[in-house]
């Protein structure tokens, strides 16, 4: 898959979402690593370097001879700390699926965009949970960025494509819900007609000074995905 995170980060943010969503709380043991390099079906070596990361953001105590214990940590270091949609039961590992990445005018209702360049880089990506088609993403990039982003550098982690190919970090973003209709390009894989009331929720995303750098709408099936914010 283009763009796809290497298998032991896929592990890791599938584990830490499952952390964040309390399906492994602290306190609790982990299986043991064969058996847990067995159910990802990778190798123990690829499984190790997937709980080196979850030991880096502090979300496991690993102690030799006595297994691996998941502990509170910060799940917000993980690729997809920003991605708030999960399944309904919790967690979920989130993959996406490009559908279009171009250049063109800015439509009207984005004023506010950052930079008040005419054009911006639009992305649309078809969202998915474990494998399953959930969400369906329109956005928009401040035409100041984008240059570096193909359809073959795109990750699907995009903020990690930010960050990595732009030198755009977005630290912070303010997401509104409400409802509103599929568009009228939602692909079949979605598995959802077009014009259906899904939930809507609309991002502005900011980076380091403070501007706003994107600006998304997403539309996601309530009956495959929840909306979740924790606090702290």
């Amino acid at each position: 898959m283009r763009g796809a995170l290497p298998i032991y980060l896929q592990i890791a943010e599938m584990l830490t979402r499952d952390i964040a969503a309390g399906r492994l709380k602290p306190g609790d043991r982990l299986p043991p690593e064969r058996v847990l390099a067995a159910e990802h079906g990778v190798t123990v070596t690829t499984l190790r370097k997937a709980l080196d990361v979850l030991t880096a953001r502090g979300l496991l105590e690993r102690r030799q001879g006595s297994g691996n214990t998941v502990l509170a940590g910060d799940t917000g270091q993980g690729a997809y700390a920003l991605f708030r949609l999960e399944r309904p039961e919790g967690g979920g590992l989130p993959t996406a699926d490009l559908l279009a990445l171009t250049r063109r005018a800015k439509p009207g209702d984005l004023p506010d965009l950052g930079s008040e360049a005419p054009m911006a880089w639009n992305i649309r990506r078809l969202r998915s949970l474990d494998g399953k088609p959930v969400a369906l993403e329109d956005i928009w990039l401040d035409d100041r960025f984008g240059g570096a982003l193909t359809p073959e550098t795109v990750s699907e982690s995009l903020y990690r494509s930010y960050r990595d190919l732009l030198g755009l970090q977005i630290l912070r973003a303010e997401d509104r819900l409400s409802a509103g209709p599929l568009p009228d390009w939602a692909p079949a894989r979605l598995g959802v007609p077009p014009g259906t009331m899904m939930g809507l929720a609309r991002r502005r995303a900011f980076d380091a000074d403070g501007r706003i750098a994107e600006i998304s709408t997403s539309w996601f099936d309530p009956a495959r995905a929840v909306y979740v914010a924790r606090i702290p």
